[in-house]
């Protein structure tokens, strides 16, 4: 199950981390500026991981390609948290960017254990 996977859980407790942080930037940020954009990625990362543990049985290339989501998503996440570096919105932002490509090695990691099942 998706929530056995270490993956997942890390990718959910960051979310649900940048989504608190968030909630203190400016208020034109909170909807659709940065901070909606930032918690959105963040949390599509596990939506991701979730979906693609739907399909993985019966769809191998689906599962896949969900995998293959959850690393642009984190990709994303990453990009606005450089914004929110440069913004000066987080404080110790390093250690959100830090877990982040952290995850990224665990999904890259994930997807090519999944590849042979093509």
């Amino acid at each position: 199950m998706y929530q056995d996977l270490e993956v997942y859980k890390r990718a959910y407790n960051l979310a649900l981390e940048i989504h608190k942080v968030s909630q203190g930037f400016p208020k034109a940020e909170q909807y659709g500026g940065i901070a909606d954009q930032l918690r959105r990625s963040s949390k599509s990362i596990v939506a991701n991981l979730v979906e693609a543990n739907s399909y993985s049985r019966d769809y191998p290339r689906r599962e896949f390609s969900q995998l293959i989501q959850a690393i642009g998503s984190k990709d994303e996440t990453v990009l606005w948290l450089h914004f929110c570096k440069d913004l000066h919105y987080i404080e110790d932002v390093e250690k959100y960017i830090s877990g982040y490509e952290e995850i990224g090695k665990m999904l890259y990691g994930l997807k090519e254990s999944r590849r042979s099942n093509l």
